[in-house]
């Protein structure tokens, strides 16, 4: 019995004294530095009530506890090297948990505030009538579904052929200045491009003009260039031994393109235009100016104003009415409705990646 409780204290000294720390060294002193820190903080905040106990200034100073004393005891056991690499990794971490700290309040506040209205009611009624509690958010969600799939069929066609002239055909001053615009494109304000489609339609119709199809033209010049830049750098990884091949077979270019580039690619094009979709479809800026709002369910994208999801939830917020409780649980419902979807197609373009990727042997 002597022998094997021994046997376990003989590996982790042997472990110590062979220049390397064990697994479980970094986890445990990253606890004792908590500790440590936690046990500081509250002894600051020794006779107050439990609320004045700094949680933020405890994990900051158990966080730079941390990367002292791993360094030191690194340093000593093992070597200067890999004091620095440990250091750094902890920096990393650090950066990354920062980073990760505002998407998690995101979502867990929009989760909480939420889930109040998710009810049968409010996937299954419009705000038709409604000046207080009640109501639903069925008309925005038709009006987003409409608007974002015009706006898909819309800008897809045009960015992939843009794509496709620019990696095989494009040469000179001529795909220079597409790049150049495409590039100019990107990174326009939503809002611009709202003001560009309603001034256009303001001038063929009438000012004040508002309609879905104008909210779809609006998205389709966000997404164009989104699709044409990810679509773009898909086709230009495409092996041209690939593309020589098929000439030699007497295949013709554009039936090569079609049968060979765009197969081989057709995964990471899927997934380029999902993010895209998911890109504008929480846009609010441009879909107040083009598709307006309206509280009836409307069908018709060419005629009259359409709801949206975004511009719910920002009338909503905006315009609360007699109960602003109601008003804002609606917004926040909204708001979770539409990450959902974009959870959902985020999904689904991971899952058509997967799908139509192309098979490798061996596997």
């Amino acid at each position: 019995m002597t022998t094997m409780t021994a046997a376990p204290v003989a590996a982790n000294h042997a472990s110590l004294t062979s220049g390397k720390l064990p697994k479980w060294a970094p986890w445990a002193l990253l606890a004792a530095s908590f500790a440590i820190s936690a046990a500081v903080f509250a002894v600051a905040a020794a006779g107050t009530s439990l609320a004045n106990f700094n949680i933020a200034g405890a994990a900051i100073v158990g966080i730079l506890l941390y990367m002292v004393i791993i360094t030191v005891i690194s340093s000593i056991v093992e070597s200067r090297r890999k004091a620095i690499d440990r250091l750094m990794t902890a920096l990393v971490a650090t950066a990354f948990l920062i980073a990760l700290l505002p998407l998690v309040s995101l979502l867990w506040t929009v989760v909480t505030n939420g889930l109040e209205r998710f009810d049968a009611e409010f996937f299954s009624h419009s705000m038709r009538n409604v000046v207080g509690e009640g109501g639903g958010i069925v008309h925005a969600i038709w009006g987003t579904v409409l608007v974002t799939l015009t706006a898909t069929v819309i800008s897809v066609p045009i960015g992939l052929m843009t794509s496709i002239y620019l990696v095989e055909y494009g040469r000179g001053k001529l795909a220079k200045g597409i790049t150049f615009f495409v590039d100019v494109m990107t990174g326009i304000p939503s809002i611009v491009a709202g003001l560009f489609i309603y001034a256009v339609f303001a001038l063929i119709f009438r000012p004040g003009v508002s309609m879905g199809f104008m909210g779809a033209l609006a998205l389709a010049v966000l997404m164009t260039p989104v699709v044409v830049r990810g679509s773009e750098e898909l086709l230009r990884i495409v092996p041209n031994e690939l593309r020589e091949a098929a000439y030699a077979l007497g295949v013709p270019k554009w039936l090569t393109i079609l049968k060979v580039v765009l197969p081989t690619s057709i995964a990471g094009i899927m997934t380029s235009v999902m993010l895209a979709i998911s890109r504008v479809i929480g846009e609010t800026a441009p879909l107040l100016l083009t598709a307006g709002f309206t509280q009836s369910m409307n069908l018709n994208i060419f005629n009259g104003q359409m709801m949206t999801l975004p511009v719910f939830a920002y009338n909503q917020y905006m315009n609360q009415g007699t109960s602003p409780d109601a008003a804002v649980a609606r917004a926040w419902a909204a708001a979770l409705t539409l990450i959902l979807i974009v959870m959902v197609l985020n999904l689904l373009a991971r899952l058509i990646a997967k799908m139509f990727a192309p098979k490798v042997s061996g596997r």
